[in-house]
This record gives structure tokens, C-alpha cells and sequence, in this order.
């Protein structure tokens, strides 16, 4: 309807429609490639302080939570470079 009026005049024709819905492409994975950019000692800190890393998607509100052997774990098998998107196929 909002195309139709915006167009109005120009012999425009839609060629289909498109349903907004609300998705999210937030993942444990991304917490931890955000880990990785961070300083280690920084990340020692957190985790010494809190004694664990908590993290809230601003876009659809889940929270992800890592304890230390997890943080320790993942950091030690993580593989790529953190700050380049095609290490990590997107």
C-alpha cells in the first residue's frame, strides 16, 4: 500500500510482496568470536570479577551465558582470524 502511493503515476506493477518478520542471527558462536577480539587479559578479568561471561543480544533480548572452563575451552580450539568476516563464512 505504501508502494502504491510513492509510485503513484509511474505505471509501476509489483512483481510479489514480502512479509516482514522479525529474525535474529545471534549465536553463541558470535559471543565467542566477540570474546576473541577482546584482549585476553580483559577476558581473564571478566571472568575473574563475575566468574562468568554474560552477554544480551540488543536486537532480540537472549542472553548467553559461559562459564570459565567453557570460555577457556572454546578459546583454545577457536580457529581464524575473529576480525574477518570470511574466516567465518559470512
Amino acid at each position: 500500500d505504501i508502494a502504491s502511493v510513492l509510485l503513484d503515476g509511474l505505471g509501476m506493477e509489483p512483481l510479489g510482496s514480502v512479509l516482514p518478520k522479525a529474525f535474529c542471527e545471534c549465536s553463541d558462536e558470535k559471543l565467542m568470536r566477540s570474546l576473541r577480539l577482546l584482549p585476553r587479559k580483559e577476558v581473564d578479568v571478566i571472568l575473574q570479577e563475575e566468574g562468568k561471561v554474560e552477554a544480551r543480544c540488543q536486537f532480540c533480548g537472549k542472553v548467553y551465558r559461559m562459564g570459565p572452563e567453557e570460555v577457556e575451552n572454546r578459546l583454545s580450539e577457536a580457529q581464524g582470524d575473529p576480525s574477518k568476516d570470511e574466516d567465518f563464512g559470512l
